[in-house]
């Protein structure tokens, strides 16, 4: 099976689509799967279910950090990983045409009108092509 099928698998289990990003590439460069759960857990559904930013998105940037990013200060690392972050959104949003989870699921989780709708089956069905998607573009960035 595939990264980017173990993501998928991993966000139908029912973890959200940050943890299932990070769970799953997070062992890659050395973090523990329980631990890379634990990070994602509250970036599911736009960070803390506000509808900003896809968690698939959020995962895929935390990825990239565990691979490129360096652990002390340096100007031109710095630069280089927010190049690369603004390119895998860019790359993303070209694919999903959003990167804010309420312009992707058509609702808005933060209201009470999007927790009504998020309730209705089917509501979180473009989730898992939007892990698919965030999952691809790692493996296109990781080589």
């Amino acid at each position: 099976m595939t990264l980017p099928d173990q993501a998928v698998q991993t966000f139908n289990s029912g973890y959200n689509c940050s943890q299932s990003i990070l769970s799953t590439y997070g062992a890659r460069f050395g973090l523990d799967r329980a631990c890379a759960l634990k990070i994602a857990a509250g970036f599911g559904g736009g960070i803390g279910a506000q509808g900003d930013i896809c968690g698939a998105l959020s995962g895929a940037i935390m990825v990239l950090g565990l691979r490129f990013a360096v652990a002390q200060v340096d100007k031109i690392a710095k630069a280089e990983m927010y190049a690369k972050t603004r390119l895998l959104i860019e790359q993303f949003k070209r694919r999903a045409a959003a990167v804010n989870c309420r312009d992707l699921l058509g609702f808005d989780l933060s209201t009470p009108e999007g927790q009504q709708k998020a309730n209705l089956p089917g509501s979180f069905d473009v989730c898992p092509g939007l892990v698919r998607i965030a999952a691809d573009l790692l493996e296109e960035m990781l080589k």
